[in-house]
Order: C-alpha cells, then structure tokens, then sequence
C-alpha cells in the first residue's frame, strides 16, 4: 500500500479534499432553497435534474466500491501497482453519497412545484433507460470473470457521459429564453470551486508520490473536472454577460397563478437576489 512521503502534502491533500467536497455539498442548496423560495421550479431544466441524479448514482457506485471494497482496491493495485494510493478519499464517498439525496430532494421539488409548461423529453427518458441497460449487461458481463474493478470502470465511464450529457439540455434551456432566470448561479460558482480544488488535490498526490499514476487510475476523475469546468465558465458567460439579469420587475407568463381568471404576477429580481439567489 502507498503511503505518503511528505506530511505537510499530505496535510494540504486533505485539507483540498475537503474544500472541494464542501463547495461540492453546498453549491445543490442554492438552487433546492430558490425553489423553495419561489414555490416553483420554472427555469430549471428538467432533463438537467433527472440526468444529473442518474450521473451521481453512477458516481457514488464508483467511489464506494473502490474505497470499502478490497476486492476492488487489490484489483486496482494488480493493475496500477502495489505502490499506488486508491485514488478515492472519504470526502469523496461522502460528497456522493450527499450529491444523491440532494439531486433527490431536487426532484421531488419538480413534483410538488409550479412547473409551468415545462415537462421531460422524451430523449431524456430515452437516456437514462439506456444508461440502466448498460449497467445491468456490465453486471452480467464482469460476474463470470469476477471483473469487479472493470464493473467499477465502466460506472465511472458512465458518470462522465452523464456529467457531458446532462448540462446540454440547460444552456439549450438558457439559450432560448436568453435568461438565466430559475437556474442558480450559486450552483455554479461553487461548482467551479469543487472541481478545481478537486483538480489540484489530485495533483499534489501525483507531486507527493512523483508519479502520475493517479491520473491514469482516475481518468474519470479528470475528464469530470474538466467537463464540469468547461460548462461552469459557459453558464458564468451566460448569465453574466450574454443575459444579465437587472433590478426590474418583469411579467412572466412563467410566473402566473390561477386565481379565477388568469393573471399575471410580477416577479421582483433584486440584485441580492440575482447574486445568492438565482
């Protein structure tokens, strides 16, 4: 087993881990709290949400079965060598494991909520069904062989194709309503922070143990940093350059309420609320 050569990079590998997994925890409460507050989930992707549970179900397989499976981690060590660290820590479990419940609570919100117009395409449920189909014939595939590590590989695989996949439908969403209204910016920002502390928690293994072996052990790792990053800077140029939003009070059929006759609400936008809040 791989053991760590310098204390204080062990300290600051930590230490990155659990920075990462905090902005990570917290940035699912601004858009779960804009909701609430709003009493409507309008201008929140519905693909978006069902995919992103799905990337994170897949995600939390691959953490755990690699942090408490030892039949895993030999596999991994097999492969990669004896030498090597497992590269998933227990912020990392701990961060999927609460990403579930969240994206979770996120859906139960489209339920109970105002959803206007919106619905789920049908491409979505195509989508995810096919997602589910994969998994199952992985499962029967690696049985016979005992594959567990390649099982393990193929819901990281998996979990980047839906971390590509699911923020399409929202900057789409964004795009045709040239505004960002619904969708919290908070989520993003925070994003943006997980994935690069994530990025360099990973490097100052690599640094530690002079190889980059950990990189190649966790491609999945990398490519959802990068994705991940690559959508956070195209939601921040959308919702802060291409549709700012301002102090005004807008009419929205979005926000209409029955009350006898059909009317409409006029929804306040603060900039408090434009930088917590939406």
């Amino acid at each position: 087993m791989g053991s760590w050569n310098s204390s204080y990079l062990e300290v600051l590998y930590y230490v990155l881990g659990w920075i990462a997994f905090c902005a990570w925890a917290i940035c699912f409460y601004p858009q779960v709290i804009l909701n609430f507050r709003r009493k409507s989930v309008v201008g929140l992707n519905f693909d978006f949400a069902v995919l992103n549970l799905t990337k994170h179900t897949c995600y939390l397989v691959y953490n755990a079965s690699l942090f408490f499976s030892s039949t895993v981690q030999r596999q991994y060590r097999q492969k990669f060598g004896f030498d090597q660290m497992i590269p998933v820590a227990a912020n990392d479990v701990a961060f999927s494991i609460h990403a579930v419940l969240l994206t979770a609570l996120t859906l139960f919100q489209i339920a109970i909520y105002d959803r206007g117009n919106q619905k789920l395409s049908k491409a979505s449920i195509a989508i995810v069904l096919t997602a589910l189909f994969s998994a199952a014939v992985c499962v029967f595939v690696a049985m016979p062989s005992h594959s567990w590590l390649w099982l393990v590989s193929c819901f990281n695989t998996l979990q980047v194709v839906m971390t590509t996949i699911k923020y399409i439908p929202q900057v789409v969403f964004n795009f045709q309503r040239k505004s960002t209204i619904g969708f919290s910016i908070g989520y993003i920002l925070l994003d943006f922070v997980g994935s690069t502390t994530s990025f360099f928690q990973m490097t100052v293994e690599s640094i530690d143990q002079r190889s980059w072996m950990n990189f190649y052990g966790n491609i999945g790792k990398i490519l959802l940093s990068v994705v991940s990053l690559f959508f956070d800077i195209l939601f921040m140029l959308q919702h802060f350059v291409l549709y700012p939003s301002k102090s005004t009070v807008i009419f929205s059929h979005y926000e209409c309420r029955r009350q006898g006759n059909h009317y409409l609400k006029p929804l306040i936008i603060t900039h408090f609320q434009m930088m917590y809040s939406d």
